[in-house]
């Protein structure tokens, strides 16, 4: 089982100091959690996408292609890559460059975000948003998966003769996780094409999640990937800790009640209560989070929220040491000794995934033609006319 930490990348003043670090400060921050935490042995930074304040990482490629530089094990993902605003010809180009360049050690998770205003600043319409979800996944799927794409939708301009460059690594797209807090359609999106599905738990008490995660497992084996419990699942949580437990809360209270993702509403107790935000001793988030299991099944990543609501960074790097020291080789071990053996541990490796697309002969060209049009019989009114005669494709 994989653990790891996301990041939401938020500007949020220091409650016992009143000073509020500036964008720079903030990224650069980012970077050396990241770098700790593979110094530390998780398995997995993620990075949020915003395009808003009072956050700064609205470059996730970018941030990732540096730390895919300067890291050496661990995985490279996003929190959210926002498949809604995002044209789905620069994911894939953009995306396809990061695994390119973090040599298959990365994967994404796409999202349709959460901050309204987003939708209209690049043209789109919120009321679309499952649509929009929709159709452009089917697109990037097929940029990654095809050398030339024709394709007429309803969301952005028709391609004809479209190549993706770079071509993905191997011929092997990158490992795709689909997350959604309370949308069963993401969850049947995940499940149709196979992929994996993230609830991030960090709103919602235990209860939701387990409903949003086993609908994902029945519509996973219904669509004929396998037996539920193989389906791919993460959770995201949030965790503070002290070796006491009444420490921890004396000093993670001010944070709580200004933090721009959910403070200024329950108390920390009773959010807490209702959410698996676990505020406390290793040894409580040990017991917390040793539980799921029960309400989920096997999954096969734990995302962590570590650094945000104006946690200095001295902090959260402690934070990250005892959650790698004391909770992660307890989790795992545990994990391990539940797991059925036909059950996946992990998220496929681009490894994994080479190795599966070869056996069934699906890996796809690793190089772009400068003679496509030649190779493929096409000419310009060829592509115009296919164009014209195409239905719109959302599958």
């Amino acid at each position: 089982m994989q653990f790891g930490i996301f990041s939401v990348g938020d500007v949020t003043p220091d409650p016992h100091t009143g000073r509020t670090p500036d964008d720079t400060e903030r990224v650069r921050a980012m970077l050396t959690i990241a770098r700790h935490a593979d110094e530390a042995g998780l398995d997995v930074f993620a990075t949020g996408e915003h395009h808003n304040p009072p956050f700064v990482p609205s470059s996730p490629t970018t941030m990732l292609g540096y730390l895919a530089g300067v890291t050496t094990q661990i995985t490279l993902s996003t929190a959210t890559t926002l498949i809604t605003t995002n044209d789905p010809v620069r994911l894939a180009e953009e995306y396809a460059m990061l695994q390119v360049i973090a040599d298959g050690r990365m994967d994404l998770m796409l999202g349709r975000g959460n901050t309204g205003p987003v939708y209209p600043w690049f043209g789109k319409d919120i009321r679309q948003g499952i649509a929009l979800a929709v159709e452009n996944y089917a697109l990037l799927r097929r940029l990654w998966r095809e050398d030339v794409v024709d394709w007429t939708g309803k969301f952005r301009t028709p391609l004809q003769g479209f190549t993706s460059t770079p071509r993905p690594l191997d011929g092997v797209p990158p490992f795709v996780w689909h997350a959604s807090i309370r949308s069963p359609e993401i969850a049947e999106q995940a499940a149709y094409y196979g992929d994996g599905f993230l609830h991030n738990a960090i709103f919602w008490p235990m209860e939701h999640t387990a409903q949003m995660v086993n609908y994902y497992r029945q519509r996973f084996e219904h669509y004929g990937h396998g037996r539920a419990d193989q389906a791919i699942v993460g959770l995201g949580g949030q965790v503070f800790m002290r070796p006491r437990s009444q420490d921890a809360v004396n000093e993670f209270r001010p944070y709580f009640d200004v933090a721009p993702v959910y403070g200024h509403g329950p108390t920390l107790e009773e959010f807490a209560h209702e959410t698996p935000l676990t505020v406390g001793s290793p040894q409580q988030v040990i017991d917390r989070y040793g539980a799921f299991w029960e309400q989920v099944g096997h999954y096969q990543r734990q995302m962590f929220l570590m650094d945000h609501a104006g946690l200095p960074l001295k902090t959260v790097l402690e934070q990250i040491d005892l959650l790698a020291e004391q909770v992660v080789p307890v989790l795992r071990a545990e994990a391990e000794a539940r797991r059925p053996a036909d059950v996946p541990a992990n998220p496929p490796s681009h490894a994994d995934l080479v190795a599966a697309a070869r056996a069934a002969g699906t890996a796809g060209s690793t190089q772009v033609s400068a003679e496509a049009d030649h190779w493929t019989g096409k000419t310009a009114e060829d592509d115009e006319a296919a164009a014209l005669a195409v239905e719109p494709r959302t599958h």
